[in-house]
């Protein structure tokens, strides 16, 4: 569970003078932070407002800027409040996200447009990729079309999925924000919890808008952390994080494209031919969401004591983990099933992929273990993911989902292996990761019983049809 689910921090920002801003700001104290999305002013970038008040968002917001700029500040500060939507402010998420992508990564590299040859690129590895796994799984193309993004396409194509992700707990908190006071009271307070909800929904907006922008410059395709966040049926890549991820591997760069493509492309499949899945995972990080508890004691202070002119009061509130949730039995439940359900998803991938790509990629074994243990390492998607739903996947089930796949496929074959995913009772339980073998042995003696059964189901209605005819017969003879 991460230390800080909702912790909100600064929309970073380009310096308006440049370079010369750039010195003022590392001047002030406020370069660059550390390279965490989620706490407080630790955003790369986040720094950049510098000064005393680098710490608070809103005081950082309006101390660092000059006077020229106070009119956009306030301006901001009043659609702030003046939010109205859902839980969360997905215009601010949209546009800090495209904020943070602007402003590059922490190595330096700057977002771009693809190019034409970048597109085919993509587009003929994709290809190449589905034709490779024809021969590894049952399952058809998934993808109908393949698309290279820049990062900023990489935010626009993904913020619905994020959305459909997010809501669900930002909704639960926002509902806390209101039931804190007395029924008696909320009429006469109606318009401080207003407040206090649209300050909710732009600090949530913040949040989302930074780590899906520091995402941006990590992944490199629209199904990184095990989930459909990109268009139904297409296949993306990103050829500025593709190239970085493999920059030092000394491989070459086609391969790490087309090794990449095979997980988008076997992503693609899963999703595309197992209906139930999306909305089994999503629906479990809903479950997670209706068991959020808040501290309503430590929300009921500070609604007591908000100052509608000291708005930066309530940020300081939510900086010190008011709205933490609690390891309740139905959010470890849903949160389990989760887990369980990505692992099964990600060792699939990373057992089909890796039956493809080893008889003809030299470099298959080594491209495998760096993704292993790029997720064992816990990257800004497992962080990511972590903070928004306090989901923290654990790379030991990774592995031994492969594993557990890889030993089905001996068994039972490519067909009996794919097979599992027709219906979620199928597949194997977090137990079952814990004695691959065991599943796999039991499973197959439970399925040749199973077919003998219903082989047997399906021959009585015949049998019977037959004894009747016989039956007939005999009486036709009779007489």
């Amino acid at each position: 569970m991460s230390d800080t689910p909702f912790g909100f921090g600064l929309p970073p920002e380009e310096p308006e003078d440049g370079d010369e801003g750039k010195k003022k700001d590392q001047q002030s104290g406020g370069g660059q932070g550390p390279a965490n999305p989620f706490g407080f002013g630790g955003m790369p970038g986040a720094g950049g407002f510098g000064g005393p008040g680098a710490d608070n968002p809103l005081a950082a917001m309006f101390g660092s800027l000059n006077p020229t700029d106070l009119g956009a500040a306030f301006q901001q500060l009043g659609q702030m409040l003046s939010y109205e939507g859902g839980p969360v402010n997905w215009d601010m998420a949209k546009q800090i996200a495209r904020q943070t992508v602007a402003q590059g990564t922490a190595d330096g590299s700057k977002d771009a447009s693809v190019g034409p040859s970048e597109r085919k690129a993509v587009e003929e590895a994709v290809r190449l990729a589905d034709l490779w796994l024809d021969d590894a799984t049952s399952l058809p193309s998934g993808s109908a079309s393949a698309v290279a993004w820049s990062r900023a396409e990489w935010v626009e194509a993904t913020l619905p999925a994020w959305r459909e992700l997010v809501d669900p707990v930002a909704e639960r908190v926002g509902a806390a924000m209101g039931d804190v006071l007395p029924e008696e009271m909320q009429a006469m307070a109606g318009p401080l919890i207003g407040m206090m909800r649209s300050m909710g929904g732009a600090m949530f907006g913040t949040q989302i808008g930074q780590a899906v922008g520091v995402l941006a410059g990590e992944v490199v395709g629209s199904t990184d952390i095990g989930l459909p966040l990109g268009p139904a049926r297409k296949a993306a890549l990103l050829p500025a994080n593709v190239e970085a991820f493999g920059k030092d591997l000394g491989v070459p760069l086609e391969e790490v494209r087309l090794y990449l493509a095979l997980r988008e492309a076997a992503h693609q499949r899963l999703f595309a031919h197992v209906p139930w899945l999306r909305s089994h995972l999503f629906g479990a990080v809903d479950g997670y969401a209706r068991g959020i508890k808040v501290d309503t004691a430590k929300l009921e202070d500070v609604v007591g004591q908000f100052d509608p002119q000291n708005p930066e009061q309530l940020q300081d509130a939510l900086q010190q983990g008011m709205f933490q949730p609690e390891d309740t039995p139905e959010q470890k439940a849903a949160l389990a099933r989760l887990e369980t359900a990505l692992a099964l998803v990600e060792g699939w991938v990373d057992a089909v992929v890796h039956a493809a790509a080893k008889p003809r990629l030299s470099s298959a074994d080594a491209l495998r273990e760096t993704l292993r243990r790029r997720r064992a390492t816990g990257g800004p998607a497992e962080q990511t993911f972590a903070t928004l739903i306090g989901l923290e996947l654990r790379p030991r089930r990774l592995r031994d989902a492969s594993r557990l796949w890889a030993s089905l496929t001996d068994a039972r074959g490519v067909d009996g292996r794919d097979a599992l995913w027709h219906h979620p009772d199928m597949l194997p339980t977090a137990t079952d990761l814990d004695d691959p073998d065991g599943f796999v042995h039991r499973e197959q003696m439970d399925f040749s019983e199973l077919d003998k059964l219903l082989g047997e189901a399906a021959d009585k209605p015949n049998l019977k049809k037959d004894d009747e005819k016989d039956d007939k017969a005999e009486g036709d003879d009779t007489e």
